[in-house]
């Protein structure tokens, strides 16, 4: 992979560690298996550049692989989580593009998505400030998103003349807050405050602007201490459930269930519990 080659340490079995990996394009840090990714653009609102949008998809697609690395972050630097597409290093070069170059871009853009939903580990937003566009987009594509009283919220594409389509938000959107409520976002492109938010489930809570990095970051280690296989398993199986049906689900649970009671971490579970103890669980 283009910004990942001597970076990471290969390991057996096609696994790597990434807790040394050194990002070009936001910052990137490993705590605790806890990784966080801070998008570090505080002047201009952290906008994404094509090369940001590249590195972030080919550090997700690898981290799939990173033994060292339970759960994720994501934040952005200053008072703002992202302003979307840098206008000047975007959006002004797209409007010279042919449609084979815009396709291409398109794509890379939704790809990045795709390699969110494929990374096991959850990821918890951290988003303060504006969060627009395909800022947005980040926020929707995690797994847990903490907020706050002065988020503002956008899919703004209607808003430069383009589709509310982009990057997957008519799957994703209707799925957290319902058809309704994703529809006014994505046609009108107004912000959606830190409140409203909560309300409508975009949020899972609100923090103070201040804390708002460090509670995710808590909230992550909290699932990076649990069972991460069966984490996940589970978000495999939030993702894969969309398109079944109701007793196709059933049935993929009962197997994906009857694989996590072969991991030690269920049994690791049970002898706690008949000593009394916590479990401490390792992923395996």
């Amino acid at each position: 992979m283009k910004y990942l080659s001597g970076q990471a340490q290969n390991l057996p079995g096609n696994r790597q560690s990434l807790g040394a990996y050194t990002a070009s394009h936001f910052s990137y840090s490993v705590t605790e298996a806890v990784a966080t990714i801070v998008l570090n653009r505080p002047e201009r609102k952290n906008p994404l550049s094509f090369d940001s949008y590249a590195e972030l998809r080919d550090l997700f697609r690898s981290l799939a692989y990173a033994d060292d690395v339970k759960a994720i972050v994501i934040a952005g630097a200053g008072d703002n989580f992202c302003s979307g597409g840098d206008v000047h290093e975007i959006i002004g070069p797209l409007t010279k593009l042919d449609m084979p170059g815009l396709l291409s871009f398109t794509r890379m853009t939704g790809d990045l998505v795709k390699a969110m939903r494929a990374c096991p580990q959850p990821i918890v937003a951290a988003v303060d400030g504006i969060c627009a566009g395909a800022g947005a987009i980040l926020a929707l594509a995690s797994d847990i998103r903490f907020g706050t009283l002065r988020s503002k919220t956008a899919f703004l594409f209607t808003r430069v003349g383009l589709a509310g389509c982009d990057m997957g938000a008519c799957a994703l959107l209707p799925r957290v807050i319902g058809q309704g409520r994703a529809a006014d976002l994505l046609f009108s492109g107004r912000s959606m405050s830190g409140e409203e938010g909560e309300r409508w489930g975009f949020f899972n809570r609100l923090s103070i602007p201040e804390a708002v990095r460090t509670d995710a970051q808590v909230y992550a280690k909290h699932l990076a201490d649990g069972p991460t296989f069966a984490h996940g398993m589970t978000k495999k199986m939030l993702q894969q459930e969309w398109s079944m049906s109701v007793d196709e689900a059933i049935e993929a649970e009962a197997q994906a269930q009857a694989i996590c009671m072969m991991t030690n971490d269920f049994h690791r579970a049970y002898h706690a519990f008949v000593a009394k103890q916590n479990p401490e669980f390792e992923g395996d």
